[in-house]
């Protein structure tokens, strides 16, 4: 079947008999709403010289139905809709997973998810991902649903964008600028929206194919948020040279910190950073350690700006805490190069605390994005202190096996009580650091003289 007959509310085709004259008329149309998960309704045949059907009174009554259906949608409607689509080659528990984070992901950049949509396939089709077959199930779908946005779990190429754009005429974004554009409405500080910016602009700079449709439905809405689209819309010198300064306004935000840092160690003050999987609990846990009031929702990236605060401890030890951005499965690229001076902190850590939502059915994959990330990023070599927090959410038992498996402490971050073991291990490993600095600052005139 032709696509572009899908946009039609009534089809029809006449057979001929072996003399070749007209034999019969079937017909079909769209359903405003699917019966019994049948999109369409076949006619019986009809005699091509008394057909009993009035066309054009159908083909109206049709198009009146879907228009007051879209009409009714557009009235109730406060978040956009989308279908999510996923085209995968992995397991069926692997491509859920991946499923339910991009449905997470989707309502926390305020998406109303309609429907999700997964096909595994043997190959992935280098041009639509998935057939072309069932691309045209996606738009009856998205028709019938009221949606007007597809989100693809995995990664569109510029190439791939314009051909399902062009084929289903419904506005098309992949799981990388769906976290771009929530980067973008919760970056708060000049540094962050000139981090998000960057990202965006690098990443949408080989999709900029000139204007005109494919131009719209990449600009504006979902997926076009931070730089705008009267920005998106310059030629690719200019986005060029807007790159270029936003990474010179970085340069320039990367030596700050590092004059900070500098100032900080010649205080001596110990660095404690929190790291973990988005919406673990990391803002949570900063604010009970703390007695801060950092913004902390159970939602995906609900903070980017980086944290500083200063924690005493019993024995009259003074640290400095840090809460970073969250990580998550497969962070894209543009992300890690532009917040590159935000995760720079790390890297002066003593002590990494790894929080991990243990009450989340996936934490055991979290935990491993988190270390990959940590690999790429070279901080592998910090001390890492795993903190299992959401203890009261798991069963005693479970609790207690997976610390002693994990060597971890486990907590509830929003329980000031719950927290004595772990700050009695943060201490413990401060003073570790402390000796260890102090031996090391004797030594070095002895290497001097000798």
């Amino acid at each position: 079947m032709d696509l572009a007959l899908l946009k039609l509310d009534l089809m029809a085709a006449v057979t001929m008999d072996k003399e070749g004259r007209p034999d019969y008329v079937h017909a079909a149309h769209l359903l405003p709403v699917g019966i019994d998960g049948q999109n369409w309704q076949i006619l019986p045949p009809l005699r091509p010289w008394d057909p009993d059907i009035d066309c054009q009174a159908l083909i109206q009554s049709l198009e009146s139905e879907f228009s007051r259906k879209t009409r009714s949608q557009k009235v109730k409607r406060i978040w956009e809709r989308a279908l999510l689509v996923s085209v995968t080659t992995a397991s069926k528990r692997v491509a859920e997973d991946s499923m339910i984070e991009l449905r997470e992901l989707a309502e926390s950049c305020n998406i109303a998810v309609m429907d999700t949509v997964i096909q595994h396939r043997q190959k992935i089709d280098p041009r639509f991902l998935m057939g072309e077959g069932k691309l045209s199930q996606l738009v009856i779908m998205a028709l019938q649903k009221g949606a007007d946005l597809l989100i693809f779990d995995q990664e569109l190429n510029p190439s791939q964008v314009r051909s399902i754009t062009d084929l289903t005429d419904v506005r098309v974004i992949d799981r990388t600028q769906l976290i771009l554009d929530i980067f973008a409405q919760r970056a708060r500080s000049r540094e962050g929206k000139i981090q998000v910016e960057l990202a965006q602009l690098k990443y949408l700079l080989p999709r900029l194919v000139g204007k005109g449709t494919a131009m719209s439905r990449l600009a504006g809405g979902i997926g076009g948020r931070g730089p705008g689209e009267t920005k998106l819309e310059i030629d690719r010198r200019r986005v060029r040279d807007r790159i270029g300064h936003l990474e010179k306004l970085l340069q320039g935000i990367q030596k700050q910190r590092g004059q900070r840092r500098a100032r900080r160690n010649k205080r001596g003050l110990p660095v404690i950073s929190i790291i973990g999987y988005t919406n673990a609990g990391k803002s949570t846990l900063l604010n009970t350690l703390t007695k801060s009031s950092v913004l902390a929702e159970s939602r995906l990236f609900a903070t980017l700006d980086p944290t500083s605060k200063r924690k005493k401890f019993p024995k009259d030890v003074e640290v400095i805490i840090t809460d970073t951005v969250g990580f998550i499965r497969q962070l894209p690229e543009e992300l890690i190069t532009a917040f590159r001076a935000t995760l720079e902190e790390l890297e002066d850590a003593d002590l990494l605390l790894h929080v991990i939502d243990i009450s989340n059915p996936r934490f055991e994959d979290q935990i491993q994005s988190v270390e990959r990330i940590l690999e790429s990023l070279h901080l592998d070599r910090i001390p890492i202190l795993s903190v299992l927090n959401k203890q009261d959410c798991v069963d005693r038992v479970t609790v207690k096996k997976l610390a002693r498996t994990l060597d971890a402490v486990a907590i509830s971050a929003n329980d000031e009580w719950t927290l004595t073991p772990l700050l009695g291990k943060m201490e413990l490993h401060i003073e570790r650091v402390k000796r260890r600095n102090n031996y090391v600052s004797t030594t070095k005139p002895l290497a001097a003289v000798s």
